[in-house]
């Protein structure tokens, strides 16, 4: 099957003006990112990945190596037609309405006229902007902003969405809700290219993982491989007693296993957060739904994995 994204030896330099010297963005990256995923590009400040994106999107011509989006070079214009991009801090023109800044790019994408109002008012709901559609871009709050970035990024259906920080300021009840929106997007069959820094977002709808510093590769694989501990497991006991422990240690030494140490499970703060602010019954639904099945999954005795 033909990868949404296939980048091999795709290394990037900057002249730096004196002389011949050159700052090196990436290095040697290759990377396949498979259809229908959320994937999640992650790294520090200078780490490579804007640089990275910049390529997928032919914003920036590669020194050496290739990529291409579904077997498209990228280089191409004909390879970006089924892209949506939001960028980390998008610039959209103050003085449209919401509704007709997406309809603008909706045109630029070349979405049927006939459809082109059913699809922006889909979008806009979507994103949690109905009541806003109509305002001003100049009076949205960053948030605001990030949203209607987002519509703008989905209006024209494409098969791969890349999100820069979707959610820089965005409260936690509307991050809630952006990530259960990547998550319908996965079901629809959609890929999803994630550059987040905020982990606990990551891990909560991330299946893959790569982490790039310096420009290099340096880790990649399933996140649910990648932050499970092997040698250990967690049993989920309701009306546990501390004076189990004892009984419980012997019984254990006695099979050659040891007890580590007995926790108590806990809920995000996300989730407390939500429980007792929250404005959107769907973004708690989810998010407990999420909860529900790491819990479940944690306490299985494969750890979770499946074949």
């Amino acid at each position: 099957m033909t990868p949404a994204i296939k980048i091999e030896n795709l290394t990037k330099d900057f002249p730096l003006g004196f002389g011949h010297l050159k700052l090196r963005a990436v290095e040697n990256l290759s990377l396949d990112i498979a259809d229908n995923q959320v994937f999640g590009l992650l790294g520090p400040n200078g780490s490579g990945k804007s640089t990275t994106i910049k390529v997928i999107l032919g914003l920036l011509a590669p020194t050496s190596g290739s990529c291409q989006i579904f077997g498209t070079p990228s280089g191409d214009v004909s390879s970006r037609r089924d892209v949506g991009f939001l960028p980390e801090a998008p610039y959209f023109y103050r003085y449209l309405t919401g509704y007709e800044l997406v309809a603008f790019f909706g045109r630029i994408c070349q979405v049927e006229e006939k459809r082109l109002h059913d699809r922006v008012s889909e979008v806009i709901e979507w994103v949690g902007l109905k009541e806003a559609a109509h305002r001003r871009v100049g009076t949205y709050s960053k948030g605001m902003l990030q949203r209607i970035g987002l519509a703008q990024a989905l209006v024209h259906d494409p098969r791969l969405v890349i999100l820069d920080e979707p959610t820089a300021g965005v409260d936690p009840v509307g991050s809630a809700e952006i990530s259960s929106l990547i998550l319908n997007l996965k079901d629809q069959g959609k890929t999803i290219i994630l550059c987040s820094h905020l982990l606990g977002q990551v891990e909560d709808i991330c299946d893959r993982i790569a982490i790039l510093n310096r420009g290099k590769l340096i880790l990649e694989g399933e996140l649910s491989d990648l932050v499970s501990k092997k040698d250990l497991r967690s049993l989920v006991v309701q009306n546990y007693r501390e004076d189990f422990n004892e009984e419980l240690a012997s019984w254990l030494k006695a099979r050659e296993a040891r007890l580590v140490h007995v926790e108590q499970p806990q809920y995000s703060l996300d989730r407390v957060f939500l429980e007792h602010v929250g404005r959107s019954e769907l973004a708690r639904e989810k998010l407990s739904e999420r909860a529900e099945a790491a819990m479940e999954s944690k306490s299985r005795p494969d750890g979770g994995r499946t074949e």
